[in-house]
Protein backbone atom coordinates (compact mmCIF):
# COMPACT_ATOMS: atom_id res chain seq x y z
CA UNK A 1 0.00 0.00 0.00
CA UNK A 2 2.96 1.60 0.13
CA UNK A 3 2.12 3.56 -3.64
CA UNK A 4 -1.60 3.97 -2.49
CA UNK A 5 -0.28 5.84 0.68
CA UNK A 6 2.28 8.17 -1.59
CA UNK A 7 -0.68 9.10 -4.29
CA UNK A 8 -3.15 9.84 -1.47
CA UNK A 9 -0.38 12.30 0.33
CA UNK A 10 0.46 14.19 -2.61
CA UNK A 11 -3.04 14.63 -3.33
CA UNK A 12 -4.27 15.86 0.05
CA UNK A 13 -1.20 18.17 0.33
CA UNK A 14 -2.39 19.89 -3.19
CA UNK A 15 -5.79 20.34 -2.31
CA UNK A 16 -4.82 21.81 1.21
CA UNK A 17 -2.53 24.27 -0.38
CA UNK A 18 -4.92 24.84 -3.04
CA UNK A 19 -7.55 25.69 0.50
CA UNK A 20 -4.14 27.60 2.21
CA UNK A 21 -4.08 25.61 4.82
CA UNK A 22 -2.53 21.83 5.97
CA UNK A 23 -5.08 20.63 7.95
CA UNK A 24 -6.38 18.37 5.36
CA UNK A 25 -3.01 17.47 4.58
CA UNK A 26 -2.81 15.66 7.91
CA UNK A 27 -5.70 14.60 7.82
CA UNK A 28 -5.44 12.53 4.63
CA UNK A 29 -2.19 11.23 6.12
CA UNK A 30 -3.55 10.34 9.51
CA UNK A 31 -6.33 8.57 7.74
CA UNK A 32 -3.92 6.85 4.95
CA UNK A 33 -1.58 5.51 7.89
CA UNK A 34 -4.35 4.23 9.82
CA UNK A 35 -5.91 1.73 6.56
CA UNK A 36 -1.93 0.95 6.03
CA UNK A 37 -1.66 -0.22 9.70
CA UNK A 38 -4.75 -1.96 10.12
CA UNK A 39 -6.54 -2.03 6.76
CA UNK A 40 -10.23 -1.25 6.50
CA UNK A 41 -10.75 -1.18 10.34
CA UNK A 42 -7.91 1.85 10.52
CA UNK A 43 -11.59 3.58 7.87
CA UNK A 44 -13.78 2.69 10.16
CA UNK A 45 -12.23 4.54 13.36
CA UNK A 46 -11.35 7.56 10.96
CA UNK A 47 -15.01 7.50 9.82
CA UNK A 48 -16.34 6.87 14.00
CA UNK A 49 -14.33 9.71 14.61
CA UNK A 50 -16.18 11.86 12.41
CA UNK A 51 -19.20 10.99 14.65
CA UNK A 52 -17.74 12.26 17.82
CA UNK A 53 -15.72 15.08 15.98
CA UNK A 54 -17.92 16.60 13.46
CA UNK A 55 -14.88 19.07 12.46
CA UNK A 56 -13.52 15.85 10.84
CA UNK A 57 -15.34 15.52 7.32
CA UNK A 58 -16.28 12.03 6.29
CA UNK A 59 -15.96 13.43 2.53
CA UNK A 60 -12.56 13.51 2.98
CA UNK A 61 -12.05 10.09 4.97
CA UNK A 62 -14.85 7.49 2.95
CA UNK A 63 -13.45 8.45 -0.38
CA UNK A 64 -9.84 7.87 0.42
CA UNK A 65 -11.04 4.34 1.59
CA UNK A 66 -12.61 3.73 -1.72
CA UNK A 67 -9.12 4.87 -3.34
CA UNK A 68 -7.24 2.10 -0.94
CA UNK A 69 -9.82 -0.47 -2.19
CA UNK A 70 -8.93 0.73 -6.05
CA UNK A 71 -5.44 0.08 -4.98
CA UNK A 72 -6.45 -3.63 -4.16
CA UNK A 73 -5.31 -2.84 -0.21
CA UNK A 74 -8.78 -4.36 -0.14
CA UNK A 75 -12.13 -4.64 -1.58
CA UNK A 76 -14.73 -2.30 -1.94
CA UNK A 77 -17.26 -4.09 0.10
CA UNK A 78 -14.96 -4.39 2.54
CA UNK A 79 -14.39 -0.83 2.44
CA UNK A 80 -18.18 0.27 2.71
CA UNK A 81 -18.71 -2.52 5.52
CA UNK A 82 -16.21 -1.04 7.34
CA UNK A 83 -16.94 1.98 7.17
CA UNK A 84 -20.75 1.55 8.00
CA UNK A 85 -19.72 0.04 11.03
CA UNK A 86 -17.53 2.83 12.43
CA UNK A 87 -20.36 5.23 11.24
CA UNK A 88 -22.97 3.06 13.27
CA UNK A 89 -20.65 2.38 16.71
CA UNK A 90 -19.71 6.64 16.55
CA UNK A 91 -23.36 7.27 16.38
CA UNK A 92 -24.23 4.80 19.35
CA UNK A 93 -21.97 6.85 21.21
CA UNK A 94 -23.84 9.82 21.04
CA UNK A 95 -27.36 8.15 21.17
CA UNK A 96 -26.36 6.55 24.50
CA UNK A 97 -24.83 10.13 26.01
CA UNK A 98 -28.48 11.60 24.99
CA UNK A 99 -29.88 8.85 26.88
CA UNK A 100 -27.72 9.72 30.12
CA UNK A 101 -28.70 13.11 29.38
CA UNK A 102 -32.30 12.53 29.01
CA UNK A 103 -35.46 15.10 28.85
CA UNK A 104 -35.57 15.80 32.41
CA UNK A 105 -32.32 17.13 32.93
CA UNK A 106 -32.17 18.68 29.61
CA UNK A 107 -35.46 21.07 30.93
CA UNK A 108 -33.69 22.08 33.72
CA UNK A 109 -30.68 23.08 31.85
CA UNK A 110 -32.47 24.89 29.51
CA UNK A 111 -34.35 26.63 32.16
CA UNK A 112 -30.92 28.02 33.34
CA UNK A 113 -30.23 29.09 29.28
CA UNK A 114 -30.89 32.89 28.04
CA UNK A 115 -33.78 32.97 25.14
CA UNK A 116 -34.73 28.42 25.78
CA UNK A 117 -36.91 27.13 28.17
CA UNK A 118 -37.98 23.51 29.32
CA UNK A 119 -40.94 23.84 27.23
CA UNK A 120 -38.94 23.93 24.05
CA UNK A 121 -37.55 20.78 25.35
CA UNK A 122 -40.52 19.31 25.51
CA UNK A 123 -41.56 20.43 22.40
CA UNK A 124 -38.52 19.10 20.56
CA UNK A 125 -39.03 15.72 22.16
CA UNK A 126 -42.85 15.44 21.24
CA UNK A 127 -41.61 16.63 17.85
CA UNK A 128 -38.94 14.04 17.56
CA UNK A 129 -41.30 11.20 18.89
CA UNK A 130 -43.42 11.91 15.84
CA UNK A 131 -40.65 12.35 12.95
CA UNK A 132 -37.49 10.94 14.74
CA UNK A 133 -37.42 8.45 12.17
CA UNK A 134 -37.09 10.31 9.08
CA UNK A 135 -35.05 12.27 11.01
CA UNK A 136 -32.66 9.97 11.93
CA UNK A 137 -32.48 8.03 8.59
CA UNK A 138 -31.49 11.26 6.30
CA UNK A 139 -29.99 13.86 9.32
CA UNK A 140 -27.59 10.59 8.47
CA UNK A 141 -26.92 12.15 5.42
CA UNK A 142 -26.73 15.39 6.11
CA UNK A 143 -23.57 17.08 7.35
CA UNK A 144 -22.95 18.06 10.61
CA UNK A 145 -26.29 16.82 11.31
CA UNK A 146 -24.60 13.28 10.93
CA UNK A 147 -23.27 13.49 13.87
CA UNK A 148 -25.74 15.59 16.53
CA UNK A 149 -28.99 13.70 15.21
CA UNK A 150 -27.60 10.67 17.44
CA UNK A 151 -28.37 12.99 20.79
CA UNK A 152 -32.11 13.79 20.60
CA UNK A 153 -32.53 10.37 19.09
CA UNK A 154 -30.79 9.15 22.69
CA UNK A 155 -32.52 11.58 24.90
CA UNK A 156 -36.65 10.61 23.07
CA UNK A 157 -36.04 7.23 24.26
CA UNK A 158 -35.82 6.07 20.30
CA UNK A 159 -35.30 2.02 20.78
CA UNK A 160 -31.91 0.92 20.35
CA UNK A 161 -32.72 -1.40 17.18
CA UNK A 162 -34.99 1.17 15.62
CA UNK A 163 -32.16 3.50 15.93
CA UNK A 164 -29.27 1.53 14.60
CA UNK A 165 -31.61 -0.23 12.06
CA UNK A 166 -32.26 3.40 10.34
CA UNK A 167 -28.55 4.87 10.97
CA UNK A 168 -26.94 1.46 9.60
CA UNK A 169 -29.44 2.49 6.53
CA UNK A 170 -28.83 6.59 6.41
CA UNK A 171 -24.99 5.62 6.75
CA UNK A 172 -24.80 2.20 4.16
CA UNK A 173 -26.24 5.01 1.76
CA UNK A 174 -24.01 7.83 2.39
CA UNK A 175 -20.68 5.94 2.78
CA UNK A 176 -21.56 4.03 -0.30
CA UNK A 177 -22.10 7.12 -2.55
CA UNK A 178 -18.09 8.85 -1.06
CA UNK A 179 -16.44 5.34 -1.36
CA UNK A 180 -17.65 4.78 -4.82
CA UNK A 181 -16.49 8.40 -5.76
CA UNK A 182 -13.10 7.81 -4.75
CA UNK A 183 -13.31 3.95 -5.60
CA UNK A 184 -13.89 5.54 -9.23
CA UNK A 185 -11.84 8.46 -9.06
CA UNK A 186 -8.98 7.11 -7.98
CA UNK A 187 -6.09 9.69 -7.93
CA UNK A 188 -8.67 12.24 -8.54
CA UNK A 189 -10.79 11.79 -5.09
CA UNK A 190 -10.33 14.96 -3.78
CA UNK A 191 -12.31 15.99 -6.41
CA UNK A 192 -15.50 15.04 -4.08
CA UNK A 193 -14.29 17.17 -1.64
CA UNK A 194 -14.77 20.29 -3.94
CA UNK A 195 -18.40 19.49 -3.77
CA UNK A 196 -19.58 18.18 -1.07
CA UNK A 197 -17.71 21.79 0.86
CA UNK A 198 -20.61 23.50 -1.56
CA UNK A 199 -23.35 20.81 0.21
CA UNK A 200 -22.10 21.50 3.64
CA UNK A 201 -21.79 25.36 2.98
CA UNK A 202 -25.63 25.72 1.84
CA UNK A 203 -26.08 23.49 4.87
CA UNK A 204 -24.22 25.99 7.72
CA UNK A 205 -26.22 28.39 5.63
CA UNK A 206 -29.57 27.28 6.32
CA UNK A 207 -28.66 26.74 9.93
CA UNK A 208 -27.43 30.10 10.56
CA UNK A 209 -30.47 31.53 8.90
CA UNK A 210 -32.37 29.12 11.47
CA UNK A 211 -30.81 30.07 14.77
CA UNK A 212 -30.94 33.88 13.83
CA UNK A 213 -34.76 33.28 13.25
CA UNK A 214 -35.01 32.02 16.43
CA UNK A 215 -32.87 34.36 18.70
CA UNK A 216 -34.97 37.13 16.87
CA UNK A 217 -38.15 35.72 17.33
CA UNK A 218 -37.45 34.71 20.90
CA UNK A 219 -35.87 38.67 21.83
CA UNK A 220 -39.03 39.59 20.53
CA UNK A 221 -41.34 37.42 22.36
CA UNK A 222 -39.50 38.11 26.05
CA UNK A 223 -39.98 42.22 24.96
CA UNK A 224 -43.39 41.60 24.50
CA UNK A 225 -44.06 40.07 27.84
CA UNK A 226 -41.98 42.39 29.59
CA UNK A 227 -44.11 45.42 27.86
CA UNK A 228 -47.34 43.42 28.64
CA UNK A 229 -46.64 43.00 32.82
CA UNK A 230 -44.61 40.33 34.66
CA UNK A 231 -47.63 38.08 34.64
CA UNK A 232 -47.37 37.34 30.81
CA UNK A 233 -44.01 36.72 30.21
CA UNK A 234 -42.80 33.31 29.16
CA UNK A 235 -43.09 30.81 31.97
CA UNK A 236 -39.92 28.33 32.71
CA UNK A 237 -41.22 24.98 33.56
CA UNK A 238 -39.12 22.53 35.50
CA UNK A 239 -37.67 23.07 38.66
CA UNK A 240 -34.69 25.08 39.58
Amino acid sequence: MTVMTRTAYAHASDASADEGGSWLTTLADWTVSLMDTIGPAGAAIAVGMDNLFPPIPSEVVLPMAGLAASRGSFTLAEAILWTTFGSVAGAFILYLLGRWLGADRLRRIADRMPLVTGDDVVRSVHWFEKHGSIAVFFGRMVPLFRSLISIPAGVARMHWWKFGLLTTAGSLIWNSIFVMAGFLLGENWHIVEQYAEIFQLIVIIVVAVLVVWFIVSRVRELRRGRASGPGTAPERSGSA
